[in-house]
């Protein structure tokens, strides 16, 4: 037998793929395979905007792959078992696939072992791949993971970066392995209006013109929500259209503090897989517990779905949950006040917000979504567990002209900051005229709420 298996998961792309590499490897014949796990669906992690970027995605990748002589295999069903009758098609004797952190992954990668091992095939796991450094890489000396970040980057930032790898030459792909029709967006309902296009070809075309234009002013601008002067490759990241490992060598090769800022950034998406996979019920249970006694959808049913709407009565919130809606995605600055005011100034439980951005973030992402909703619910790695961000105080330093607002709230559009993160202030003929709603707390009334709760702890 001369024949691998590459089973692509969270990794859909040619270039720096050290699977695919590997599974090449002494001109072997190779079954490019990925599966539609069930599983995922069965967990509601299919959200629409995620099977649209995935869509287009596997047809990129297949495209890559038929330039080359070879093809991209599609199976639905059971993970294991689709690889397996894959495998067996191909009379294959290993399967490789990227190294992965959720507890659902790293079940299956056992799984998947055991029954290769049965019959007679070697699974072969390659970190580093969905990451630029592994979970186990970096270790503090009195704990499995670290748990604050500062510490975690220093060991990081030492680390020494494997060189990427070219995209591969000639695929072979052996006959008799059947496929089932790649997927299409244009089959997909429910989709944001303004869903950002996926692939590895339309990522590496977009990091290189951010390279060029964007990531020079990044650390300066990062923060910036008119200016929207974030890369927007999270998507890509979440998908592995773009290797991590590539992201790092070339932003420290342009060199500057915005490079440094950027690099930062995906050392953090690196910590969040480190605590999950040391950590892995951290995805839907408290970190470090403040034992909250939160409000449940429930119980604060009309706030949770004015917060969902974009109706909560204060402008940047509102501005950031419909840019969601809109576009699949948010400026990580909205994730961040968003987020606290669910949690914090409405004391609604993190979950419920992690599950709604999930339901539309095309990068929804388990370990970077529920740790940083953990990290704003004061549950998760921050050293200040009770901080709770102002959202007038944050608006009128992060979009200070108001453009942000406007651009997703028309009935604010006639006014002028800095009145309007504060519209309720308004004379009130003016305040009158908006069709806009009063705010559903007073941010004192939730801040004492908050403190309450957690002092009664």
């Amino acid at each position: 037998m001369n024949v691998s298996v590459v089973l692509f998961t969270a990794d859909l792309r040619l270039h720096d793929h050290p699977p695919l590499r590997a599974a090449l490897d002494g001109s072997r014949q190779v079954v490019p395979l990925f599966v539609r796990d069930r599983a995922v669906d069965a967990a509601g992690f299919a959200a629409p905007n995620r099977l649209a970027f995935l869509a287009d995605s596997l047809r990129d990748l297949d495209a890559g792959l038929r330039e080359r002589g070879g093809r991209l295999v599609l199976r639905s069903g059971d993970l294991v078992d689709e690889v397996c009758r894959a495998a067996g098609e191909a009379d294959a004797d290993e399967v490789h696939l990227a190294a992965d952190v959720s507890a659902h992954a790293r079940r299956r990668e056992e799984r998947l072992r055991a029954a290769l091992e049965a019959q007679g095939m070697r699974l072969h796991v390659h970190d580093a791949v969905t990451t630029a450094v592994g979970p186990g890489a970096v270790v503090p000396s009195s704990s499995d993971h670290f748990a604050v970040f500062t510490p975690y980057f220093r060991h990081w930032s030492q680390q020494r970066l494997r060189t990427p790898l070219r995209a591969p030459g000639p695929v072979r792909v052996p006959d008799g392995v059947g496929s089932q029709e790649l997927p299409s967006r244009g089959d997909l309902s429910g989709l944001s209006p303004a869903l950002a296009e996926g692939g590895e070809t339309r990522g590496r075309r977009q990091f290189a013109s951010w390279l060029r234009s964007g990531i020079a002013a990044y650390e300066d601008r990062h923060d910036d929500l008119a200016g929207d002067a974030t890369s927007r490759l999270s998507p890509h990241l979440h998908f592995g259209t773009l290797s991590p490992v590539e992201l790092v060598h070339r932003a420290r090769r342009a060199g500057g503090p915005g490079a440094e800022a950027f690099v930062r950034q995906l050392a953090w998406r690196d910590f969040h897989r480190q605590v999950l996979a040391a950590r892995p019920r951290a995805a839907h249970a408290d970190y470090r517990t403040k034992h909250d006694r939160w409000r449940s959808e429930h119980t604060a049913r009309e706030d949770v779905e004015a917060w969902r709407a974009g109706g909560t009565g204060y402008p940047i919130v509102d501005a950031a949950m419909r840019q969601l809606r809109h576009e699949g995605w948010m400026h990580n600055r909205g994730r961040l006040l968003t987020a606290s005011f669910l949690a914090k100034t409405l004391y609604v439980d993190w979950r419920i917000g992690a599950r709604h951005f999930l339901d539309l973030l095309v990068d929804g992402d388990v370990a970077d979504n529920q740790l940083n909703w953990q990290w704003m619910a004061g549950t998760g790695t921050d050293s200040r567990p009770n901080r709770v961000l102002n959202p007038v105080t944050q608006a009128k330093r992060y979009d200070p002209d108001g453009a942000y607002v406007r651009r997703w709230l028309p009935e604010l559009r006639g006014v002028a900051a800095p009145a309007i993160h504060e519209p309720w202030k308004l004379p009130g003929p003016d305040r009158a005229s908006l069709d806009y709603p009063d705010p559903i707390v007073e941010l004192s009334a939730g801040l004492d709420r908050f403190r309450r709760a957690r002092e009664a702890r």
